[in-house]
Parts: structure tokens; sequence; C-alpha cells
């Protein structure tokens, strides 16, 4: 092969190389952080809400963060849904969810309690298995687990 060749073949193969590394780059940068908050009891849930708004903050929304819920837990993400002061949680989770939260919840914790999932705020996610999928979250996605 000539030198041309050979300069041309370099110039691609370092280009293709700068090319895949800011792409990864960029996209590193904007999730810094993946975490799923374990919810299993909606007595703490309000404290839950206000630990994933400050853990926004605190990474200045380079997180993404999911909710599962399932047994108790499931609760708070019930329309119309208030903590021990009377005061509605469905504020709180819209604006979470304006953040890019996430929330799901258990479909066998549905089923057992017959809950129609109709009663659910808007935007909650019916998952099969509250557990399985915290345990998927973790094990196949890399999610930091935080049980609050």
């Amino acid at each position: 092969m000539t030198q041309r060749i050979w300069h041309w073949i370099l110039f691609l193969a370092l280009a293709g190389m700068f090319t895949t590394g800011t792409a990864g780059a960029e996209s590193q940068a904007e999730i810094q952080e993946k975490v799923v908050y374990h919810v299993t009891d909606s007595n703490i849930a309000r404290g839950a809400l206000n630990n994933a708004r400050n853990h926004l903050d605190a990474t200045e929304g380079k997180i993404r963060i999911i909710f599962v819920t399932h047994g108790g837990g499931i609760d708070f993400l019930t329309q119309d849904a208030t903590d021990k002061d009377g005061n509605p949680y469905d504020v709180a989770i819209e604006k979470l969810q304006n953040r890019g939260v996430e929330f799901r919840v258990c479909n066998n914790t549905l089923r057992a309690r017959k809950i129609d999932s109709k009663t659910l705020v808007d935007g909650a996610k019916i998952v099969p298995s509250g557990i399985a999928e915290a345990a998927r979250l973790q094990s196949r996605e890399g999610f930091a687990y935080i049980k609050p």
C-alpha cells in the first residue's frame, strides 16, 4: 500500500475513536447515577419523596431515580392519598415525575389487596412483582439500592 492510503486508514481510525469517545462521554455526563428507592411502607413515603428531591438537587438532575413499591408501600401512590398530617402526596409526586422520577407499583400487591389500578396516580407504572423489579434494576441495570 502506498503511504497515502496508510495515512487515510490512520486518519479514519483516529476519527472513529474520537467520535465514539465523545458520544460515550456525553451520555455519562447526563446520567451519573441510577438509584432505586424501595418503598414497602407508605408511612415513610413523605421522607422518601423529600430524599429523592434532595438527591436530584445534589446531583443537579444527573441521576435516574425509580421508586419501586409493594405491600403497604403502594398506598401513597393512590389518588387522594395523604400523609399523617393530611397533606396530599400527588403534588410532590407530580413534581418529581416532571424531573424524570419514575414510580412503579407491584401488580401482585394490587391483586392481593383487590386495588383497582385506575385508582393509582397518573404516570405510575404497574410491574408484575415489586421485589422482582427491585432485584432486576440492581442486578441487570446497575441501580444502587436505597431503602428509606
